[in-house]
């Protein structure tokens, strides 16, 4: 049975296209209300109109979820590092090197085909071939996720996701001293002109970008840095550290010191997802969860603990 969803344009919101509307309603991807709009699942006062369609005050927006449809994946028995469960979503500590979603030049072996053998049945929630996905970390990125098991659970965090509520920290191990003890890089971020796989800090044409630190430890050669999201743009903190000249230890993308990490020993760029808070879909609890420092990140610092607090950077 599809899930119908009604909204009112209210006056704050006249002229937006009705894709840039949808999608902040229902908290559903851009892409995937597009989809819905091709397919006639999206109306505009009974009527069906293009994703361009500039919406009005009081326009009455309908949206139709189609019921999931059998997932095309195979799941596959991938071991997970469940940090909490229950029925509405779970929390897990991504290991670096596990991507999170299928996609070119990766159909097997992904989170998703671990999180359907663990769950039994992520009917679409999301997406077919991301069903479950609020969010994504880089292959390379470790750290703690949290993934939907219901529609309604995807919906809520989508929600809390674009609105900016949730606590998202970051441990990084960057090239070399940082002299500031704490700070706040603000700096637009948008693709490259003659790179698009890249992003880049813009002076014109990019969306606005914070990310604030806190030094943990200063070490030879080398900082580790406590990161605190404020926005939630691509690779966001990699390029925002290469920005101010303290590129994520073997980052290949921004680092520009590939030879000298891989001579090192450093299989992968130095970031983990540390702290992730959010309010429970059912409940509205706030929840707070961490993932452990990653034995790769530990060995660089000797293995002494990081002492860290969840309070913000």
């Amino acid at each position: 049975m599809a899930d119908l969803r009604e909204y009112t344009v209210g006056s704050a919101d006249a002229d937006l296209r009705l894709d840039v509307f949808a999608a902040r309603a229902s908290g559903l991807t851009r892409s995937r209300v597009q989809r819905l709009i091709e397919e006639g699942c999206i109306r505009v006062d009974g009527r069906v109109q293009k994703a361009r369609y500039a919406v009005a005050a009081d326009d009455r927006i309908e949206i139709e979820v189609p019921p999931a449809v059998p997932l095309p994946l195979e799941p596959e028995a991938i071991p997970l590092d469940i940090l909490y469960e229950d029925d509405d979503l779970l929390v897990l500590n991504k290991p670096p090197g596990l991507v999170v979603h299928p996609g070119a030049g990766r159909r097997t072996g992904t989170l998703v085909h671990a999180l359907l053998a663990h769950c039994g049945a992520l009917p679409g929630i999301g997406g077919v071939e991301r069903p479950g996905i609020v969010h994504r970390l880089d292959r390379d990125t470790s750290g703690v996720m949290v993934v939907a098991k219901t529609e309604a659970a995807h919906h809520s965090l989508s929600l809390q996701f674009k609105a900016r509520t949730i606590r998202k920290q970051y441990l990084a191990i960057v090239h070399g001293t940082v002299k500031q003890e704490s700070g706040r890089i603000e700096a637009a971020i948008g693709r490259r002109e003659h790179d698009r796989k890249r992003m880049g800090v813009r002076k014109e044409g990019g969306r606005e970008a914070r990310t604030a630190f806190k030094v943990l430890r200063r070490l030879p050669g080398m900082s580790v840095l406590l990161l605190g999201l404020e926005t939630g743009r691509t690779h966001q903190i990699r390029v925002h550290l290469a920005h101010i000249g303290h590129p994520v230890l073997g980052d290949q993308a921004y680092g520009g010191r590939m030879e000298r990490d891989s001579d090192a020993g450093i299989p992968r760029q130095m970031l983990h997802a540390w702290c992730l808070g959010f309010r429970h879909p059912r409940t509205g609890e706030w929840h707070t969860h961490t993932a452990p420092v990653p034995p790769d990140m530990l060995a660089l610092l000797a293995g002494t603990p990081l002492e860290i607090s969840t309070a913000n950077v």
